[in-house]
């Protein structure tokens, strides 16, 4: 047991394609955190969140005066109502950064302390992990720059009555990437019918800034509705007249 303030690491595994996803393990006093969470029934139990989403730059990890929750592992089928998934909360308390009120809703039996890291020390180490992209390759550079481009275009969203659910990439298919939206907007949680509308778009070996510019562009000049498919949806969406049952691209 450490008696001065806990010691962060952001470990990035990246295992070869086709042998398991990349994650961020975290490292706290040199014991990784995710392994240590809960008695193992599963090797391993708890699964790391992706660098892109855990380490974007001013993401989830930045630690505020205001706290805020970070889904921080995962297990299973990665189905959260049905595996689970681990959360904290951190906050700025001082001079230090706190992570607590750890919970998954599916696994009871998560216990882990508190921690408390010197402000100085965490924020050092958190921006090498985001400033770290040895773990990307080219075509999850255009598929995180489109995805952050296109969350900025909310007007072009709104116009077309469309949410941006996810820009993918896989580096077991790094010769292109996908965009997957949802229409209407705003209709998640609801009984209303909605769709899923997907595209697949090529990737070269062009800078992965260049391409992710030029899709932006083409991708913004009109209704993306027109190009895509519909990949999935809700009961009676049929009603939103589009082609019912969706495509399954998976399938192809």
């Amino acid at each position: 047991m450490t008696t001065g303030p806990d010691l962060l690491s952001l470990n990035i595994v990246c295992p070869p394609p086709g042998e398991g996803g990349i994650e961020v393990r975290p490292i706290v006093n040199g014991r990784d955190l995710l392994a240590e969470a809960v008695p193992p029934r599963r090797d391993p139990w708890y699964l790391g969140v992706g660098p892109r989403y855990l380490l974007d730059h001013d993401g989830p990890l930045r630690a505020a005066v205001t706290p805020h929750e970070v889904r921080i592992g995962w297990s299973g089928c990665g189905v959260e109502e049905c595996c689970g998934a681990l959360y904290m909360t951190v906050s700025r308390d001082g001079d230090q950064v706190v992570w607590a009120q750890w919970r998954d809703l599916e696994n009871p039996n998560v216990d882990l302390p508190e921690l408390r890291f010197a402000v100085g020390q965490y924020e050092t180490e958190v921006r090498r992990a985001e400033q770290d992209r040895s773990w990307e390759w080219p075509s999850g550079t255009v598929a995180r720059l489109l995805e952050a481009g296109l969350r900025r275009r909310e007007d072009w969203l709104v116009r077309w009555e469309c949410e941006l659910e996810a820009v993918w990439a896989s580096r077991q298919e790094p010769d292109r990437i996908q965009v997957l939206l949802r229409h209407p907007a705003g209709r998640a949680d609801t009984e209303l019918p909605w769709l899923q509308f997907g595209m697949n778009l090529p990737i070269t070996t062009d800078a992965p800034s260049d391409q992710a510019e030029r899709l932006e562009a083409r991708l913004t000049s009109g209704d993306p509705r027109a190009t895509a498919e519909v990949w999935g949806g809700s009961h009676h969406a049929e009603q939103l007249g589009y082609p019912w049952p969706p495509v399954y691209p998976w399938s192809k």
